[in-house]
């Protein structure tokens, strides 16, 4: 994230309105697009489903394949999300930018086949027309790559770029649809066939964007797969979180309010649409983290590592640890405030404006996003310092924590389809709460040993890593050589 944040100090460093909020706009179609965009295709898919005449189980149909199809790709991408993270800012930090792009490859090819093989067997046997099982696996490889693109593009500088991507994809997938509907083409059919274009053209623009600005590089394409054995609990915080964001939702489809849609498609619109307006109250928690933490934290994150590197004084050494504290608190603090407000904002104007929605809001429904506004709150402030804590690189501490959040957000949703539903939403409640505060306590305590950490707590050697995916990835690498090798042989033969 350092790359984003060294180019908003520049917009941010501008003086004037226009300025400000040309660095949040930025910011915010960054780091909050992908979700954005899904939220606004959702809407503009039911609207233009109800303009079509699409009946109730149409809709419902609809808004099932599309739910299962995220949630699917999400779970599948949240495996690699973490690792080839730190993968590529390790290979950039030495001024590898060849090993990027293959990295991107590999990763993408390795989640198309698991992923693909584990969905495409659901589909098979999901009983729904084959054009729609077709479209479904069709959109899951499309969002495989973009959720992967998105980990990629955090070193983009082409905001506008990213902007005006987003903004074509969005129009475009929605016309698509419309113009189909027109043509006299199934309402569910059409929309849903738009929702792949819109998709489909973002996953072709950030592409170029990455090519554009990555090399493209030579070398194994499973180079990253030794960082599975070098840093195996990254691989399971970006499981864990994601398991615990969304295992709620998928769990609540067995509750009273649940319903069965077609074949084994199932739903709980009334959970679903509380948590996803919800869900929205969370963007500002979002943003901050690029505009304010990263931005104002990571220089002094940088100048403090910076001394140990260049011989710097023990004196040096332990006043940029204050400052670099101080900064950190401070910034993890106006999060917090900044989140409490949106909260409040969301509790209190949804209360009063969705009832006059067409989206079913009832008093039921209202009580659920309500507990579910404040259990994102938590998420969202406890997954902030989560992030940080990985900029120390306490692995552990950020896998304990999402473990625990994912546990408890899951068997607490389980245990309430026991009780009435004016407890629905306290399970993930409670594990966004728990989540927050050992987040906190962990991250205290453990930078209150920093030194220890940085110093004493590294190995004394290198370490040489021989797990089965450090093996993997070098037969590979010498198999890529050997052949790499033979291509340069024939190339001089062919010029002679």
């Amino acid at each position: 994230m350092a790359g984003i944040g060294f180019e908003l100090k520049k917009l941010f460093a501008k003086k004037g309105l226009f300025s400000l909020l040309r660095a949040y706009g930025y910011a915010g179609i960054v780091c909050t697009g992908p979700m954005i965009l899904g939220v606004i295709l959702l809407l503009g898919v039911h609207f233009l489903s109800v303009l079509g005449g699409a009946t109730k189980p149409q809709q419902d149909l609809l808004n099932a394949m599309i739910t299962y199809t995220l949630l699917a790709s999400l779970l599948v991408t949240s495996l690699f999300s973490m690792l080839s993270t730190r993968y590529v800012a390790d290979e950039m930090y030495i001024n590898h930018h060849g090993r990027v792009m293959p990295s991107f490859y590999g990763s993408i090819a390795i989640m198309l086949v698991l992923g693909g093989g584990l969905y495409g067997t659901f589909l098979c046997f999901c009983g729904v027309k084959m054009i729609y099982r077709i479209l479904c696996f069709i959109l899951f490889g499309l969002l495989v790559i973009v959720w992967t693109e998105i980990n990629y593009l955090t070193a983009i500088k082409d905001y506008k770029g990213i902007l005006v991507t987003f903004a074509v994809s969005l129009v475009i997938g929605l016309l698509i649809g419309l113009v189909l509907m027109m043509l006299k083409l199934e309402v569910t059919l059409a929309l849903f066939i738009g929702v792949n274009f819109a998709y489909g053209l973002m996953m072709v623009s950030h592409l170029v964007l990455l090519t554009k600005y990555f090399p493209k590089g030579k070398g194994s394409s499973v180079r990253f797969l030794k960082y599975t054995d070098m840093y195996p609990s990254l691989t399971f915080v970006g499981f864990f979180g994601t398991l615990g964001m969304f295992g709620h939702l998928i769990i609540m489809w067995a509750s009273p309010w649940g319903q069965k849609i077609q074949g084994i498609f199932y739903g709980a619109p009334k959970y679903d649409v509380a948590a996803l307006v919800a869900f929205l109250s969370i963007l500002i928690t979002t943003i901050n983290f690029v505009t304010s933490v990263e931005v104002n934290f990571y220089p002094y994150y940088k100048n403090y590592f910076s001394l140990y590197n260049d011989g710097g004084s023990i004196l040096d050494i332990d006043l940029a640890e204050k400052e670099m504290l101080t900064v950190m608190e401070k910034e993890i603090s106006y999060t917090a405030i900044k989140q409490f407000f949106a909260t409040i904002f969301f509790i209190i104007f949804g209360t009063i404006l969705l009832p006059a929605t067409n989206m079913g809001f009832n008093s039921e429904m209202l009580g659920v996003y309500r507990v579910l506004c404040i259990g994102y709150a938590f998420y969202a402030i406890a997954n902030t310092i989560m992030l940080i804590s990985l900029y120390f690189a306490d692995n552990k501490g950020a896998l304990i924590g999402t473990a625990v959040f994912a546990l408890v957000s899951n068997l607490g949703t389980v245990v309430t389809l026991f009780f009435p539903s004016t407890y629905y939403g306290l399970g993930f409640l409670i594990g966004g709460m728990l989540f927050y505060f050992f987040a906190m306590i962990r991250l205290k305590t453990y930078t209150n040993k920093l030194s220890y950490h940085v110093l004493c707590a590294q190995p004394m050697v290198a370490r040489v890593y021989e797990g089965f995916f450090t093996k993997i990835a070098n037969r590979c690498e010498q198999a890529y050589s050997c052949t790499h090798k033979q291509e340069e042989d024939e190339e001089d033969e062919t010029e002679e």
